[in-house]
């Protein structure tokens, strides 16, 4: 390859530090407290199970408790009992006319079925609007009602005008009363203004959820309190073996001190990855899937912050051979990346091979082929400074989001996931472009500033301008409408009967999820966690909940 001059300016970026250092590394299991909170949940899990299963249980009560479990973080003790109730209840086609289902109660089980794939019509609001079509004003002082609508709006389809309307309804009376309102209600509307749950991440969502449900002196129950608080704990000391398990494969890597260019976010990744699927029997995919991503995070760093075209040329022709031997023709600072690309993916192979699951891997191996190509693609634009039109830039842009390597890498230490799951993720379904239409367009939102900062011409949003020749604001405005497009379809597309399984399409929704809180008021939260996602990492792996003396 051609010889590149050593006083060649280079388009390096200054990354920030890890937030984190080695905190991670020094983390110990008590295994004495581990085994008391396991058998504490079992015996809270008995008292749960017999409550959901009750025959003589009314339909709202198990509703209310259903909704419960899911917001404190434990449904999935119960989870095939929770999916009989409410294909039981959907069955019923209950008569949400009859005045005894109040605001409140009709969004709840709204949300609660749309949530499972269960598609209740919208029209059972129409009891709530005037004649003129409006939303009666008699709604304006009903806290949860207007709180239990909006966060059930969220989960709304194409066409369905009631719900645009609730949105706009319940947004516009929760921040007018938010301020005169006393807490638990007051943090919970402030917190939902915010983060809307359908948009959030489950796990700390059941962080903020606990701390709402501890301060309801009237309604709590003490037992599914603690019962929540044990296990946000129990799985919490999982999560941390696993960052300390990660910490140090990243430490024995040391690939960071041949990559100084880098960005240093391996607690960061692994976040990402409990925001997938946080789960304990997810363990292994947790740990697979933090090592992907922290791999092409390396490898973005260098085509977006580092190499020339000539190096990262190299690079894509290496990655698309896949052989020890191209390491040789690559600059040296790359070699060690190279390297060790491809021994991670043939570790995979070798730990699923006991499972005769390997062939898997090569799913994984040739998204990633394909997320190098489109970096080279962005990369060359961005060097020469040539400024696509916007359908073409979208069209490469959904690719370097990295969602489709991400979905495929998700399923990999998944035992359930076959041939079958992947091929249906390389058919791109809507609901997994919609998916990358969220990460993409948010994301180019979030950058702009800085990416301009620092001279670069091709943008989304710059394309977008010069195709469309409107103004920045008017762009901005335009692309975030394509998001909200982007949500009805996912929505849309989360319905039973589902085509693959329901794991798969929880993952897609979850990695739309990530982009929603981690570019949170359009800030780069991966890149700058301290503004952002500090304390939710703190909560989720540092932290653990007070609990009483057992």
């Amino acid at each position: 390859m051609a010889q590149i001059s050593k006083d060649m300016v280079r388009p390096i970026d200054n990354f920030a530090p890890s937030l984190w250092g080695d905190q991670f590394l020094k983390f110990t299991c008590d295994n004495e407290v581990e085994e008391e909170y396991s058998k504490e949940i079992d015996l809270l899990k008995d008292e749960v199970k017999i409550n959901l299963t009750n025959p003589e249980s009314k339909m709202v009560d198990t509703m209310n408790l259903i909704d419960k479990l899911e917001r404190l973080g434990i449904s999935y003790h119960f989870e095939d009992k929770v999916e009989q109730k409410l294909e039981q209840y959907f069955g019923l086609n209950t008569n949400y006319e009859d005045e005894a289902y109040d605001l409140n109660t009709v969004s709840l089980h709204f949300r609660l079925y749309r949530q499972h794939g269960l598609h209740l019509t919208s029209e059972i609001f129409n009891k709530f609007r005037s004649g003129d079509g409006k939303f009666d004003e008699s709604l304006k002082t009903d806290v949860r009602g207007l709180l239990s609508l909006y966060e059930a709006a969220h989960l709304r389809k194409h066409t369905e005008d009631i719900l645009e309307d609730a949105l706009v309804f319940t947004t516009e009376c929760l921040k007018s009363m938010a301020q005169n309102l006393k807490s638990p209600l007051k943090k919970q509307v402030e917190h939902a203004l915010m983060q809307p749950l359908h948009f959030g991440n489950h796990r700390f969502e059941s962080y903020h959820y606990i701390s709402v449900y501890e301060e309801d002196e009237y309604s709590r129950d003490e037992s599914l309190l603690k019962f929540a608080k044990l296990d946000y704990n129990a799985v919490q000391m999982l999560h941390k073996k696993e960052l300390s398990e990660l910490s140090r494969w990243w430490r024995e890597l040391n690939l960071l001190s041949k990559l100084p260019y880098a960005r240093d976010r391996l607690v960061e990744c692994y976040f990402w990855t409990v925001a997938i699927y946080h789960l304990p029997r997810y363990s292994r995919g947790r740990v697979m899937l933090a090592k992907i991503i922290k791999m092409i995070s390396l490898i973005d760093d260098t085509f977006d912050a580092y190499g020339t075209i000539e190096e990262l040329e190299a690079f894509t022709m290496a990655i698309q051979r896949w052989d020890f031997e191209e390491a040789d023709l690559l600059p040296e600072y790359m070699k060690p990346l190279y390297t060790a690309v491809l021994k991670l993916y043939g570790e995979f192979k070798e730990e699923l091979a006991t499972e005769e699951r390997s062939y898997v891997v090569d799913y994984t191996i040739n998204a990633l082929k394909e997320q190098v190509r489109s970096y080279n693609v962005e990369a060359k634009w961005f060097i020469e400074g040539y400024l696509p039109p916007f359908s073409e830039y979208l069209s490469n842009a959904l690719t370097t989001c990295t969602y489709h390597l991400l979905s495929n890498g998700s399923l990999m230490g998944m035992d359930f996931a076959t041939g079958r799951e992947f091929e249906w993720l390389n058919m791109m379904p809507r609901m997994l472009r919609a998916c990358q239409e969220i990460c993409r367009l948010v994301d180019d939102i979030s950058s702009y500033k800085i990416e301009k900062g620092r001279g670069q011409k091709t943008t989304g949003i710059d394309s977008y301008i010069k195709e469309n020749g409107v103004a920045m604001e008017e762009a901005i405005h335009k692309i975030e409408e394509m998001v909200v497009d982007a949500w009805k379809d996912i929505n849309e597309n989360f319905k039973k009967p589902f085509p693959c399984s329901k794991e798969v399409l929880l993952i897609i929704l979850n990695l739309a999820r990530i982009i929603d809180v981690t570019y949170k008021n359009y800030e780069d939260g991966y890149t700058e966690p301290e503004k952002v996602l500090k304390p939710l990492i703190v909560a989720m792996f540092v932290e653990p909940l007070k609990i009483q003396t057992f």
